[in-house]
C-alpha cells in the first residue's frame, strides 16, 4: 500500500462463476443504503480459531445454515427493559458487563474464544455464526463475570447473518434489550464490550462511522455473510466477535462480527488489529435472526427467485441468461417471475439504492424482512428500463 490514505478492500483474484439462486407485505419505509462498494473484511474470528481473511464466495450456496434439531416450540418472550444506565461509559459498562460472556471453544478454548450476550433470563444468549462454527461437537463454555463456566447448546446458526443462539442452564440471566435500528445516527456514541484477544470485560467507545455498509465477510464459501452493517471506530478486535456495540442507555444497536483488514496485514501473520474499522450486525436483524433461530431452531432470509451472474461486470447485477444445473435462471412462479423479470435482465436499482453488483444486491436484498416489498429498476437486453413492485419470500418458501 503506497498511500496509507487510500485504502482499498482488496478484491478477488479471478472471476467468480454463477451463482445459485438469490431467492429473496405491505411496504415498509426503504432503509437507509450507502452507495459505497462492496466492503471485503475480515470476520474478527477468536483469539486462537477462525483467524483466516475473508474471501468472496465464488459460489454463493442458497441457504447453508448449519443443521441443529428444532427446540420444542417456545413461548415468545417479552423484549427485555433496557438496563438501569445513566448516560456515561462508566456507568453503562456496570450495567452491562454482568450479561456479556466470554464464548470458549473447544477444551480451554484450543479452537477459538469470542464473545456473546444474553438475550432472554431463561438462558438464551447471542453471539456469532462464526465464534462458534469451528465446534464441530467440541465442547462450548459460556463464562459470565463473577459466575462458574457453564456448557453452551447451540440452539440454531445462520452463516448469512453471522449469528448464533447458544443455550445454557439458567433461568435468571439479566438480558440486553435492542434498540430501534431506525434510531441510529452516524456520529452517535457507541460503546463495545466482549473479550478481546481473550481479555473478557473490556470496554471501548467511539462512534458509529457510518450506516448501511455493504460487507462481506467469512473464511469460506459456506460462512460468507452478507450484511448491511453499521461501520463504527471503536475499537474492537479478534475476540470481540459476537459482543454488544451498544448506545448510551444500554441498548444493543449493533453485533460486532467484522474488522477491515490492511491488505498486507495478510503477510505478516494474519488480520491486524483494530484500525478504526468495525462492523456490526444491525439490532433489528441480529434480533429477528434470534428469535427465528430460538423459537424454531432456524432463519430465513428474504429473496427473490433468481439466479445472478457474477461473472457481469457491468452495471447493476445481471440475471443469468442460463440455469446453472438443475436451476433455472428465473424461478418459476417465484417473486422475479410473478413481476415479469427474465433472463439475461439487469436489476439496476432496489427502492432507488442504485446497485453496483451481484454482491451488492445480495447485501441490500437481505437487509429486508420477508414479506417486504419492493420496487425495482430493471434494464432488458434492448437497454430499455422499467419498474417492477416484487414481494420477497422466504428461502425455505
Amino acid at each position: 500500500m503506497t498511500d496509507p490514505g487510500a485504502w482499498r478492500p482488496p478484491q478477488p483474484q479471478h472471476p467468480a462463476p454463477a451463482a445459485p439462486a438469490v431467492r429473496t407485505g405491505p411496504r415498509r419505509p426503504a432503509p437507509r443504503r450507502s452507495l459505497a462498494p462492496v466492503v471485503v473484511v475480515s470476520v474478527l474470528g477468536g483469539l486462537l480459531g477462525g483467524m483466516g481473511g475473508a474471501v468472496l464466495a465464488d459460489l454463493l450456496e442458497p441457504e447453508a445454515q448449519t443443521p441443529v434439531a428444532a427446540p420444542e416450540p417456545t413461548t415468545p418472550a417479552p423484549p427485555p427493559a433496557p438496563v438501569q444506565a445513566d448516560g456515561t461509559i462508566s456507568g453503562l459498562s456496570r450495567a452491562v458487563l454482568p450479561s456479556v460472556a466470554l464464548i470458549s471453544v473447544g477444551q480451554d478454548g484450543a479452537l477459538g474464544q469470542g464473545s456473546g450476550f444474553v438475550v432472554r433470563e431463561d438462558g438464551y444468549l447471542l453471539t456469532n455464526h462464526h465464534v462458534i462454527e469451528v465446534a464441530d461437537g467440541d465442547s462450548i463454555v459460556v463464562e459470565l463475570p463473577g459466575e462458574d463456566p457453564m456448557d453452551g447448546e447451540l440452539v440454531g446458526s445462520d452463516p448469512a447473518y453471522d449469528i448464533a443462539v447458544l443455550k445454557v442452564d439458567r433461568e435468571d440471566l439479566s438480558p440486553l434489550a435492542f434498540a430501534d435500528s431506525d434510531g441510529v445516527q452516524v456520529g452517535q456514541t457507541v460503546v463495545a464490550v466482549g473479550a478481546p484477544l481473550g481479555l473478557d470485560n473490556t470496554v471501548t467507545s467511539g462512534i458509529v462511522s457510518a450506516l448501511d455498509r455493504p460487507v462481506v465477510a467469512g473464511d469460506t464459501q459456506e460462512s460468507t455473510s452478507y450484511i448491511s452493517a453499521i461501520q463504527t471506530d471503536a475499537a474492537i478486535n479478534p475476540g470481540n466477535s459476537g459482543g454488544p456495540l451498544l448506545d448510551l442507555s444500554g441498548r444493543v444497536v449493533g453485533v460486532n462480527s467484522a474488522i477491515a483488514q490492511i491488505p498486507q496485514a495478510a503477510g505478516f501473520g494474519g488480520p491486524s488489529g483494530s484500525i478504526g474499522l468495525g462492523f456490526a450486525v444491525p439490532a433489528e436483524l441480529a434480533d429477528r435472526t434470534a428469535t427465528q433461530l430460538i423459537e424454531t431452531g432456524t432463519s430465513e432470509h428474504p429473496v427473490m427467485g433468481v439466479l445472478v451472474d457474477l461473472t457481469y461486470t457491468g452495471d447493476g447485477a445481471r440475471v443469468r441468461r442460463e440455469a446453472a444445473g438443475e436451476e433455472p435462471p428465473v424461478v418459476d412462479g417465484g417473486p422475479a417471475d410473478l413481476a415479469g423479470i427474465r433472463p439475461g435482465e439487469i436489476i439496476l436499482s432496489v427502492d432507488g439504492t442504485r446497485i453496483r453488483d451481484s454482491q451488492h444486491l445480495i447485501v441490500v436484498l437481505r437487509s429486508y424482512a420477508v414479506g417486504d416489498t419492493v420496487e425495482l429498476e430493471i434494464q432488458d437486453e434492448g437497454g430499455d428500463q422499467r419498474s417492477v413492485s416484487i414481494t420477497l419470500v422466504g428461502s425455505g418458501g
